[in-house]
Formats: structure tokens, sequence, C-alpha cells
């Protein structure tokens, strides 16, 4: 019986009128709208994502 590790992400802030790399990685960890979550698989992957778009997301 394995478990995955997952890690839960909600859109914080806009991404209006930030880099199109950043609004591209946004889109990648599927998130939409403002406050909109998603729950992802813990892969250092994805730590990279969320790490470059650090200031528009909240980890909860």
């Amino acid at each position: 019986m394995t478990t995955q590790l997952t890690v839960k992400v909600q859109l914080v802030r806009s991404p209006i009128g930030c880099k199109e790399s950043h609004r591209a990685t946004v889109r990648g960890l599927g998130l939409r709208k403002l406050n909109s979550t998603s729950e992802l698989q813990d892969s250092p992957a994805v730590r990279g994502m969320i790490n470059k778009i650090s200031y528009l997301v909240k980890v909860l």
C-alpha cells in the first residue's frame, strides 16, 4: 500500500501583467481563477514550479 504525498496550492494573486512563462506555470499547476485550488503530487518538479511563482500562490 503506497501513499502518495500531495501538496495543495491556491492561486491568491492574478497572473495578469506577469511574464508569459509564469502564466504558463500557473496553468501547468492546474490553476485558473483567483482562489482556485489544485492538489498535486509532491515531486521536485512541482516544488520547482511552486517556487517559480511563489508570489502568486499559497501552499495550503
